[in-house]
């Protein structure tokens, strides 16, 4: 039997770092020995429980090494690995245990009762609870250690599926994107190519490991190159701020929120920063404020597009071109292809915006168990059809303009949010905004800006038209200016746009 997929990765780098650190969390520290060590016990714990190659092995739980450790397990037997996002609502976790067929599901006890509707419905035969186990179902410590010696390992090649993510569900019920061990593969060089990943990185690991972009961009690449995880169960700004200076972390990932927490919080200013080196951002462009509180700390950002059919990453712009290409996402990764196309699926100029498309070895499968939505998914020609907006400029950088669905049409004109809320995230005192339509009896629908404040900020609607005029053209400033506590997100960090819409449209 021989794995080329992910399962091997642990094996090898037993050999070649077995003593590495591995994975930093709280006090435990694992070195690729125990990490590799404990994966071949899982593996041996699932086979002994009838788990092959292609059944669906579900994970509800947050970020620890036993995450990682299921997931490698997995891929040893050729298993499919579920990761469920734990903020999921009981009827959405039974979704996608039915949706994707699990056999077997690992979670953490607090999930347990949101878990079992699901249970029952899929007819999961498997339960193993993370830690010392429940009296009615064993814990997957005592497995492990008790693991008989043993397991057949699969033949696994490339185009075998190795995940089911799910995706975040903002137009309706989440579809399982089904993600190759080709696809983890390449998203993971990809990452250490454009990213520079050395195996000497540290890396600190604050977001949910069940999203894709955590998993594909932050804890895989790091492995594949031997570096160190610092992995943490969520995200608290000092808490953050204090593991960088105690760990020497030299790698940071999230969102514009996580940083511009970070930035306001009182230790930002007297912790030790020297040792980052390479911070990434997501989930929309970095406004003009937070590049400047980083760059006043000698701090530059990569910041990337991606989506989870393209396993995340399809873009990536570098630091070094952060302020003289402002606003973009960057250029294609190293192994992925981007073009733009107009309604007939004509590749379109430079400078002129249409859908994105994405092609390579990280686009995903297709969506499981739905050959239609598949089919519509790609070109003919086997681009994957992002349901996005954007433009190519002439030194082929990608601009969003924005989401299809998320564009506001008002009295026949185009309005794309993402360009009025690049602009209103500028405004002092603002700390979130999204633009959203609202219907309107003469224009079909105006835009509205649902925004957060900064503590002791007072932003009004004048305030935010007068920031704009002149800016953007006039139908395009917000006709209302709405503030709200906290804007909806996903677990990626995104804003839930449906939500907003459909809260203003019944208001």
């Amino acid at each position: 039997m021989r794995n080329r997929g992910i399962g091997f990765w642990l094996a090898k780098r037993r050999l070649r770092n077995p003593d590495k650190p591995a994975i930093v969390f709280g006090d435990d520290v694992l070195s690729y020995r125990e990490l590799a060590d404990a994966a071949d016990h899982v593996a041996a714990v699932l086979w002994h429980r009838g788990i092959r190659k292609g059944d669906a092995v579900a994970y509800i739980g947050e970020n620890s090494p036993q995450f990682l450790q299921m997931m490698f397990g997995a891929a040893q037997l050729g298993a499919v690995f579920v990761p469920v996002n734990t903020r999921l609502a009981a009827p959405e976790v039974t979704h996608v245990l039915v949706d994707s067929g699990a056999r077997a599901v690992v979670l953490d006890p607090e999930f347990l009762e949101r878990a079992m509707p699901g249970v029952e419905a899929a007819r999961i035969a498997h339960v193993i609870v993370t830690g010392d186990g429940v009296p009615e179902h064993p814990g997957l410590a005592r497995l492990v250690a008790e693991a008989p010696g043993g397991h057949t390992a699969a033949d696994v090649e490339l185009d075998d599926p190795a995940a089911i993510i799910y995706t975040s569900g903002t137009t309706g019920r989440p579809k399982g994107a089904v993600l190759s061990n080709g696809n983890l593969t390449w998203v993971a060089l990809n990452c250490i190519v454009d990213y520079d990943i050395a195996s000497t990185d540290v890396s600190l690991m604050i977001s949910p490991l069940f999203h894709v972009a955590s998993l594909g961009m932050g804890a895989l690449p790091v492995i594949l190159k031997g570096a160190t995880l610092v992995l943490e169960k969520g995200f608290e700004p000092g808490r953050a701020l204090s593991l960088i200076e105690r760990h020497g972390v030299t790698m940071l990932s999230g969102v514009p929120t996580t940083y511009q927490m970070m930035a306001d919080h009182p230790a930002w200013a007297t912790t030790d920063l020297s040792s980052l080196q390479k911070l990434t951002c997501g989930g929309s462009a970095v406004p003009t404020r937070i590049l400047n509180a980083y760059e006043d700390r000698g701090l530059s950002f990569s910041q990337g597009y991606g989506m989870t059919e393209t396993s995340p990453g399809a873009t990536s712009l570098s630091p070094e071109m952060t302020r003289a290409k402002q606003g973009s996402v960057g250029l294609p990764h190293f192994f992925t292809e981007v073009r733009i196309t107009d309604e007939a699926g004509d590749v379109v100029p430079r400078g002129t915006v249409g859908e994105i498309e994405v092609a390579g070895p990280n686009v995903f499968l297709g969506y499981h168990g739905m050959p239609e939505a598949t089919a519509e998914a790609f070109t003919d020609d086997g681009w994957y059809r992002s349901g996005d907006l954007g433009y190519l400029d002439r030194d082929g950088y990608l601009f969003i303009a924005d989401r299809l669905k998320d564009m506001i049409i008002s009295g026949g004109e185009n309005i794309y949010p993402a360009e009025v809320e690049n602009l209103i995230s500028d405004i002092e005192g603002i700390s979130g905004v999204a633009v959203v339509g609202v219907p309107d009896e003469r224009w079909g629908e105006v835009p509205w800006a649902v925004v957060t404040l900064r503590e002791g900020a007072d932003v009004d609607t004048e305030a935010v038209r007068r920031h704009l005029d002149g800016l953007v053209a006039r139908y395009k400033l917000p006709k209302n200016v709405v503030v709200v506590e906290d804007l909806p997100r996903t677990a990626s960090g995104k804003i839930r746009k449906a939500d907003l819409r459909e809260r203003f449209r019944r208001d």
